[in-house]
């Protein structure tokens, strides 16, 4: 449904996407994972057609970006990371207002607007001012008014920015409702790892370049083992004879040791058997998300 073909952009020197490639299914929740600055809304704007790349070009449905840009705006649904929505207008006002811009009207809008506000929980609100709703309700308006014009492709940037962990939860919970009912397309870009393991697929992207791709559990099978943090008053020293007396590759920051061990309960009881007092605290995990983008950069996803 939505296919990237070497997608790259240019900011005057610097590259924020570099070569960029990758195949969404129809019906399928894909995520874009990475730190802030990683890429992610370069791309979103690019395939959202607020953008042009500097070469490279994607397809969704049957449309290139290139040459049916206006094609393919009839295809989205897209909400931004900032809100599009009027404070100073009722949800319905809202609602109505998209609908026009895409020629939806009379009792067709009318009723897409009550379906979309009942699947959403709003039917309450629809007098409402949207400048008194709270975060997570305004942002179910935003995805309300994109569905008006019932399009193939939703697209949403950073969607949960600003919200509560239990407004989180519940956008997140209607997407996947939404998904399931409609065989909605959906593309997320987030820097939340339990956002992104909610995903059917990730993309990993870093510096505008993929790191890797795959599903969140394959993804972080390649870790395999346990992930165990170290930490230690001479990290710099304990982390090279680690190496020499277990035959490990210790990454460390800020005082923080991590090794990626088959067995993590037996690896710290060895640790703290030939080294004794040299560890002040530890700790021992299943790989996550982080754990496989930091193994594959060298960088977290706050950085």
């Amino acid at each position: 449904m939505v296919t990237a073909d070497r997608l790259t952009h240019r900011y005057g020197d610097r590259i924020a996407l570099d070569g960029v490639s990758f195949d969404v299914a129809p019906g399928e929740l894909f995520g874009v994972l990475g730190p802030n600055g990683g890429g992610k809304s370069t791309l979103f704007k690019i395939l959202s057609t607020l953008m042009a790349p500097t070469s490279g070009d994607a397809r969704i449905g049957p449309h290139s970006l290139a040459r049916h840009p206006r094609e393919i705006r009839r295809l989205l649904g897209v909400v931004f990371q900032s809100q599009s929505l009027d404070r100073k207008l009722t949800v319905q006002e809202n609602c109505e207002s998209q609908g026009h811009l895409f020629g939806v009207s009379g009792q067709t809008l009318a009723g897409r607007i009550r379906e979309a506000l009942h699947n959403l929980g709003l039917d309450d609100r629809r007098r409402d001012l949207v400048g008194t709703l709270s975060g997570g309700l305004q942002r179910r308006v935003e995805i309300a008014k994109a569905l008006l014009h019932r399009p193939q492709v939703l697209l949403l940037d950073e969607p949960t920015t600003g919200l509560d962990p239990a407004a989180r939860r519940e956008l997140w919970q209607y997407l996947e409702q939404l998904r399931a009912a409609h065989q909605l397309t959906i593309l997320v870009t987030t820097h939340i790892l339990d956002e992104a393991d909610r995903c059917d697929r990730l993309l990993l992207l870093h510096q505008g370049r993929i790191v890797t791709e795959g599903t969140p559990a394959a993804l972080k099978s390649e870790i395999g083992g346990d992930v165990v943090l170290l930490r230690a008053h001479e990290p710099d020293e304990l982390s090279h004879r680690l190496t020499e007396r277990f035959a490990v590759l210790p990454r460390h920051a800020d005082g923080v040791i991590r090794v990626e061990a088959p067995d993590g309960q037996r690896f710290l009881a060895q640790v703290i058997e030939a080294f004794p007092g040299r560890v002040y605290a530890l700790e021992m995990h299943r790989p996550t998300l982080e754990d496989v983008f930091l193994d594959r950069t060298g960088a977290t996803l706050e950085s």
